[in-house]
């Protein structure tokens, strides 16, 4: 499905990058005509900068990071929403799978808003309340009382889906969540590596990008289900390295820590700029990496060559470079 998509995102920038040679009156009817059309959205996995791609492989060889992004301890993805019609991508190990602990949570939460957009649970005061425990907190009680209560099909079935493609064996995997968050049995460990909560930091990014233009659900939803994201109570990682570091900023976030698997997601609003950050790593020192990493993406995305890309005349995005193959079944 996303190859399809991908063909028609790369014949729409040709076009476009063809377009700017036409008639001046044309391309203004066209727009107009426009005008009260649905946007289409880029894909992100057309919107690779190569400025923050060179930055980001700066940043880790300066932390003492890169060696461990090659040994696939670390993966990283970075998306600058500033002009949300207009993101741009760099990442290491974007598509590699990992064991994500907490981080999932964000699955039950979108499963929980769609079923109840769908008419098929309330969304009550009580249930308001147990996701932004799951959230915020990252109550494992919550989780698997919400996990239980939405279903495990419907979320898998959610995250699958044409709609969202948020797990896609085409792309190495996603978010997944087959197990409760408790000592019960596990339901159905994904399909490609066998992970019981897992992701790739390109699909958490993914979620999060959808979340900021309004495709989660509906608008409302984004903005209930963004709303629980913020002012997290566990104060680790990204937001200890940017409290320490970057004061003012306003972080929507989930995170993730089990043994040395550590994870962390968010949106990142300061200053008038916007971002979405997503890093996982596997690794005693994961935590560790996590706080000082986000202080370095702070700065890509604040520095004055990506800024003044923001209304560039030409929207200099290429493909990333492809998921790795799946495992053999």
């Amino acid at each position: 499905m996303k190859a399809i998509s991908i063909l028609v995102m790369a014949t729409t920038v040709f076009v476009a990058g063809n377009a700017q040679g036409a008639d001046a009156g044309v391309a203004a009817a066209t727009l107009a005509a426009r005008a009260d059309v649905a946007p289409v959205w880029p894909r992100l996995e057309m919107s690779q900068d190569q400025h923050l791609q060179d930055g980001l492989a700066a940043k880790l060889e300066s932390l003492g990071l890169a060696r461990h992004a090659q040994r696939g301890r670390l993966a990283v993805a970075l998306v600058d929403v500033t002009v949300p019609h207009r993101p741009r991508v760099a990442s290491v190990n974007a598509h590699q799978m990992m064991y994500a602990a907490s981080l999932p949570k964000i699955a039950i939460l979108l499963g929980a808003f769609q079923k109840a957009h769908d008419g098929e649970m309330e969304m009550d005061a009580e249930t308001e309340s147990l996701l932004t425990q799951m959230i915020r907190r990252s109550s494992n009680s919550a989780a698997t009382t919400m996990l239980e209560r939405v279903g495990y099909s419907y979320v898998a079935e959610i995250l699958r889906s044409d709609k969202y493609e948020l797990y896609d064996e085409d792309m190495n995997g996603g978010l997944w969540v087959g197990k409760p968050y408790a000592k019960k049995a596990v339901w159905q460990r994904d399909p490609l590596y066998n992970l019981s909560h897992a992701a790739t930091p390109f699909e958490v990014a993914r979620f999060y990008y959808l979340l900021e233009t309004g495709r989660l659900v509906d608008k409302k939803s984004c903005a209930r289900m963004k709303e629980m994201l913020g002012d997290p109570a566990i104060k680790h990682k990204f937001v200890k390295g940017l409290t320490m570091h970057r004061p003012g900023s306003a972080i929507y976030r989930k995170s993730g820590t089990w043994s040395t698997y550590h994870a962390d997601s968010a949106i990142v609003e300061r200053d008038g700029r916007r971002y979405i950050a997503v890093a996982m790593a596997n690794d005693p020192a994961g935590g560790r990496w996590l706080s000082e990493l986000i202080v370095a993406l702070d700065e890509l995305i604040f520095d004055p060559v990506n800024v003044a890309h923001d209304h560039s005349a030409e929207y200099h995005v290429t493909p990333m470079a492809p998921p790795p193959s799946a495992p053999a079944s």
